[in-house]
């Protein structure tokens, strides 16, 4: 059922300058800011060859990463994302196993354009993780 990682996700107060960090000291490409209005964040992805790190500020009042920065204000790892190849089918192989979907369990389109879901991380080693349809 699990994929390749597809990114790790780093919450951070300050989009524009974790940006620069990533490009200006380690030489990274970045792409452009992306603002994702319903998951709550702006996002900005750095390719490393073999995966991506995803760079991601609050976007609204109730985005869910103002939180985890209210918790963290300096930001942090924020959630690891893997690749399944049917995300209804391995929603379903979870949620029998007794896993917890985060949200109504219907999965949503991320910012790859394809379908998303997140599991409680209270399942998974303390650990968000989220699975996109490869």
């Amino acid at each position: 059922m699990l994929g390749r990682l597809n990114h790790v996700a780093i919450a951070v107060p300050d989009l524009a300058a974790a940006t620069a960090t990533y490009r200006d000291t380690l030489g990274a490409k970045v792409t452009e800011p992306q603002a994702l209005p319903e998951h709550g964040v702006t996002v900005v992805f750095i390719d490393t060859g073999n995966t991506k790190i995803e760079l991601l500020e609050p976007l609204g009042e109730n985005s869910p990463i103002a939180a985890f920065l209210d918790k963290n204000p300096s930001g942090g790892m924020h959630h690891v994302c893997y690749e399944v190849d049917d995300i209804l089918a391995a929603r379903d192989r979870l949620k029998a196993a007794g896993a917890r979907v985060l949200g109504d369990g219907n999965p949503k389109i991320g910012a790859h354009g394809k379908p998303v879901l997140f599991l409680h991380p209270k399942d998974f080693c303390g650990t968000l993780v989220e699975l996109e349809q490869a």
